[in-house]
């Protein structure tokens, strides 16, 4: 199992669209991924489970990935969320 922690840095957080690009990037692997926030997971897969957890700027994010693929889908991941400005 891969780990990487992010700090949110958009000012309004895992809204929708930063949501999208994340279950979109992560569609693309067979790995097991999750989020978690605030004790709480969810399936990066999952539009519906990522904005449940309400993720707000300054959050501490981590991500988990299991599977063959699954230095792949961390970096894809880390890509998206650093290029697009959602987290460092």
């Amino acid at each position: 199992m891969i780990e990487k922690s992010f700090t949110v840095i958009s000012e309004v957080g895992i809204h929708a669209r930063p949501a999208t690009l994340l279950v979109r990037t992560a569609s693309n692997y067979d790995a097991n991924l999750t989020i978690t926030y605030n004790g709480k997971e969810a399936n990066l897969k999952s539009i519906m489970g990522i904005m449940a957890l309400a993720i707000p700027n300054g959050a501490n994010i981590r991500i988990f990935a299991d599977g063959q693929d699954a230095t792949a889908a961390i970096t894809s991941l880390e890509d998206v969320l650093i290029q697009e400005g959602f987290a460092s």
